[in-house]
């Protein structure tokens, strides 16, 4: 007849379970646990859930390890630097973007939170919680320049470009100028904003000939400044 096992298991010491707990939950440090999560995002391409940790073979800790150590799945993301997925509040996805700023040393980009996909929230978190990335970066504190503002800056930055080519940039000259001043509106933004229609550039560069026309400027039909 089995022995029960009532009485053995009310014997443990619970001081001395609890140091032997903790001992085996120190087998893997804090630091080395949250290189664990960050590893499995990098091979996921997003933040893990509980079940992709878990089901991840190269993965060497178990969630509950994680939990235990942190006390829940998300406070240990975010200890790693990980937004979770659906609990970010407002103020981390601000956050987010302030810290994604300060890094690049100028306003974030759509394209700059692509590549960081499983480190930063998505793009379409952004859409969904302020409507729109402008809206995001503007609240975050950035100088986002929308619509008349926008053409505004597109025509100052193009007609610096203008002067310094001698004649009225092509989409070319922009997205290479861009990629030597990230200040720049990108040649994207500045084609959307003629609704990216066929004749979207010339009717931008319609514009800038006209602005440097009135401040005395010759422009030939070429293009060319004289």
């Amino acid at each position: 007849m089995p022995r029960k096992a009532t009485n053995t298991v009310g014997r443990i010491d619970p001081q001395a379970l609890r140091a032997f707990r903790e001992g085996i939950r120190r087998r893997y440090s804090d630091d080395e646990i949250l290189g664990e999560l960050l590893a499995c995002a990098e091979r996921l391409g997003r933040s893990p859930t509980m079940r992709e940790f878990e089901e991840d073979p190269r993965t060497r800790v178990h969630p509950q390890t994680v939990i235990e150590r942190f006390g829940s799945w998300n406070t240990a993301k975010r200890r790693a630097g990980l937004v979770p997925r659906r609990f970010a509040t407002r103020e981390e996805l601000l956050g987010q973007l302030r810290a994604l700023g300060e890094e690049l040393g100028r306003i974030p980009t759509g394209k700059d939170i692509e590549l960081r996909r499983g480190r930063m929230p998505s793009k379409s978190l952004y859409w969904h919680s302020f409507g729109s990335l402008t809206n995001a970066l503007r609240e975050a504190g950035f100088d986002v320049p929308i619509g008349e503002e926008r053409l505004e800056r597109a025509l100052e930055q193009g007609e610096r470009l203008a002067r310094r080519l001698r004649r009225l940039p092509k989409f070319a000259d922009w997205a290479k100028a861009r990629k030597d001043d990230e200040t720049m509106l990108t040649e994207w933004q500045v084609y959307r904003l003629f609704d990216g229609e066929q004749g979207a550039w010339s009717a931008f560069q319609y514009l800038l000939r006209e602005r440097l026309v009135a401040s005395g400027v010759d422009v030939t039909a070429e293009g060319r400044l004289t």
